[in-house]
């Protein structure tokens, strides 16, 4: 996590240790809040799975778990409109990473809900590609996988309030 507190840090920390239950374990996590083009920022957080951990180290080097909070100030010039998203991402030989993919969970989605999908991305049941723009899904057909979590409303309201803040 970083080091000032950022409001998605418990969200993401919950995420993390639900992973590392399930047995899919975190080999990096980390918050930030970044700029959009330079001028407006958003909170974000990217969690790195140890493929070794789910025994899929030689198929794939890694995957990356992204959840973005955007303030939709820019959705006019293409950015994101406000509110949270979950994407995923898997990384390449090299270290670079394919272009994110949405993850179809709620955007507040619960730790559990992470977790399952994750699981459906690792088995190739969801795959990179699989969602290009909203309400465009190509191969995954079985909708939104899970809830949303229990403090979404406290969470919601910690982004706005640093929102209004930036």
């Amino acid at each position: 996590m970083t080091e000032r507190p950022l409001p998605h840090d418990p969200y993401i920390t919950a995420v993390c240790e639900a992973l590392d239950k399930a047995g899919l374990e975190v080999k990096d996590g980390r918050t930030d809040d970044c700029e959009t083009r330079g001028t407006y920022c958003y909170l974000n957080a990217v969690i790195e799975l140890d493929m070794m951990s789910v025994g899929l180290q030689d198929e794939r080097p890694g995957l990356l778990l992204i959840w973005e909070w955007h303030t939709g100030r820019e959705a006019d010039h293409g950015e994101p409109d406000r509110g949270p998203v979950w994407k995923f991402a898997e990384l390449q030989d090299d270290g670079s990473n394919e272009y994110p993919t949405d993850l179809p969970v709620y955007g507040y989605a619960s730790p559990a809900a992470v977790v399952e999908a994750a699981r459906k991305v690792i088995s190739h049941e969801i795959k990179p590609g699989d969602f290009f723009s909203v309400g465009q899904w190509r191969g995954w057909t079985g909708g939104l996988i899970g809830d949303s979590w229990e403090h979404a409303d406290q969470l919601e309201s910690a982004c706005a309030e640093w929102d209004a803040r930036e």
